[in-house]
């Protein structure tokens, strides 16, 4: 991975002062280490009438496996191989945009002790890189480059391979840069551009991202032409973090525009007060479908199995609906949590009667689970190898076989929308599997089938056109109930009503 930045210079003012407000002598060779190999800064001509600046990074391809995207269960299989077998060491990205970061620190934010005038000059500067990554092609390249000052804006398409034309251009340009700028200007653009052509980052955009844009972008990105694509592919189409972003390069345009500070137009909102209206929570709303489908599945003897530190117990308790309510769970330690919880040695004798917590695995068949109206699963499925999910099924709706289950687990597709979530993870580190709608609908299904339940779906939060909702939740019923419901408007009736509840919730 290669780039270069040249100038030229006179006896008076010579070009070596690129030296100087790069920070790097020109007469060594340096090496830096940085989290995904080692940057290597090196002069191949230094002289006053022209002097060349190269940045050669050489990437460490199992570092970049060790710490980029896809860790842990729920990466992509088919993504193995690409981990290793990339352009990652040879074409520019982010990864030169990190290295020019961290070795051009100073060079960047325009600061240089020896040479203040120098650095705040527009200086004659050739920037050369030849492999270069572009989503969009060298049509891209000029659009972006071009409104930045440069007199030459020159992306060369690499051929697929010179002995076969007739094969067309790669994704890669050679790109060539002319024009007299500050250097703090030029490494400003291509820290942002080179990530944005390439269109992906090696490490997960977190919010911090949006002020590193900014501050790159300042003086130039807001008025920029392009500037919305330019954000949203810097921050990996993170709706909310590029939402966040063009709030801000708006507010910038308008101070700009007025001749103000960006702080005496962004006074909107008092910081002593909270008036924003805050978000339910989605484990909130999780509870509230599950008791909903309770209701109106006329359930009063209740099972919370895989019942954790007690939240569902303690909303079961709050409504006399629901006479008896058993938690069983493997763990001990999260029992006695929930014990504490439910203030179990302090709780009246008739509420004590209500409950009971028990320690038992879901894998294995236990006579003490049958005879109960409903049992719940609450986000507990995806805690437990596939392999074993059949003794699972076997052991609540073939042997307790409650008349009511209900099933709900995280919806995979949903993943893209949680701002803090990186690319690849599932939401929590136990998790064996996460998944899909058509996937979970494909499972319930098959269940239900081999039971004699009849199964029915009901999305958990907020229902989004595209990946659906955050929580997928399945009602099954048994058969006789099923048919119950058929033969009586009113219980259908109530069934639908449980499903707007839960949609509402």
């Amino acid at each position: 991975m290669f780039l270069t930045i040249s100038t030229t210079g006179t006896p008076e003012r010579p070009a070596t002062d690129l030296g100087f407000l790069l920070h790097k002598h020109p007469d060594r060779a340096q090496a830096f280490s940085t989290s995904h190999g080692t940057a290597h800064v090196f002069y191949p001509e230094a002289s006053a009438e022209q002097c060349t600046a190269a940045l050669l990074l050489e990437v460490d391809p199992v570092a970049l496996v060790r710490k980029g995207k896809g860790k842990g269960r729920g990466g992509a299989p088919d993504a193995a191989l690409a981990q290793y077998v990339n352009d990652r060491p040879y074409a520019a990205s982010s990864l030169l945009s990190v290295a020019m970061s961290t070795v051009f620190k100073s060079a960047l934010s325009g600061a240089c002790k020896a040479m203040p005038e120098r650095a705040a000059a527009p200086m004659e500067l050739r920037i050369e890189v030849p492999a270069l990554p572009a989503r969009g092609g060298a049509e891209l390249v000029r659009k972006l480059f071009g409104p930045l000052g440069w007199t030459r804006v020159e992306a060369e398409a690499v051929p697929l391979d010179e002995k076969f034309p007739e094969w067309g251009d790669s994704r890669y340009v050679r790109l060539v840069l002319e024009g007299e700028l500050r250097l703090a200007d030029a490494l400003r653009q291509l820290y942002v551009l080179l990530p944005v052509l390439d269109d992906a980052k090696h490490y997960w955009v977190a919010p911090d991202e949006v002020d590193k844009l900014l501050r790159a972008g300042e003086g130039w990105l807001a008025e920029h032409p392009e500037h919305k694509l330019i954000t949203s592919r810097y921050l990996a189409r993170r709706w909310g973090l590029t939402r966040q972003a063009m709030e801000r390069l708006e507010l910038v345009r308008l101070a700009e525009s007025d001749d103000l500070d960006v702080e005496s137009i962004d006074n909107a909102v008092d910081e002593g007060s909270d008036t924003e209206e805050r978000p339910v929570p989605l484990a909130v709303r999780r509870r509230d479908a599950i008791l909903a489908a309770l209701t109106a599945a006329g359930a009063g003897r209740v099972l919370d199995l895989g019942c954790g530190q007690g939240q569902l117990v303690q909303a079961l308790l709050k409504d006399p609906r629901f006479t008896e309510i058993v938690g069983l769970d493997v763990s001990m330690r999260a029992l006695t949590i929930a014990s504490r919880r439910l203030k179990l040695d302090r709780m009246g004798e008739r509420q004590a009667a209500r409950v009971t917590l028990r320690q038992g695995s879901l894998t294995y068949t236990d006579k003490r689970l049958k005879g109960y109206d409903a049992a719940v699963l609450s986000e507990v499925i995806e805690h437990l190898d596939l392999e074993r999910l059949p003794a699972l099924e076997f052991a609540v709706f073939g042997s307790a076989r409650p008349r009511t289950v209900l099933v709900t687990t995280p919806n995979v597709e949903y993943n893209v929308r949680w701002e803090t979530l990186p690319a690849g993870h599932t939401r929590h580190g136990d998790h064996r599997f996460e998944w899909t709608r058509a996937e979970f609908r494909a499972w319930a299904e098959a269940v239900a089938g081999r039971h004699g339940y009849g199964v029915e779906f009901v999305p958990v939060g907020p229902d989004d056109p595209e990946v659906g909702p955050p929580t997928q939740m399945a009602v099954f019923t048994t058969a006789t109930d099923a048919a119950d419901t058929a033969a009586r408007p009113d219980k259908a009736r109530t069934t639908d009503e449980t499903e707007k509840e839960a949609k509402a919730a």
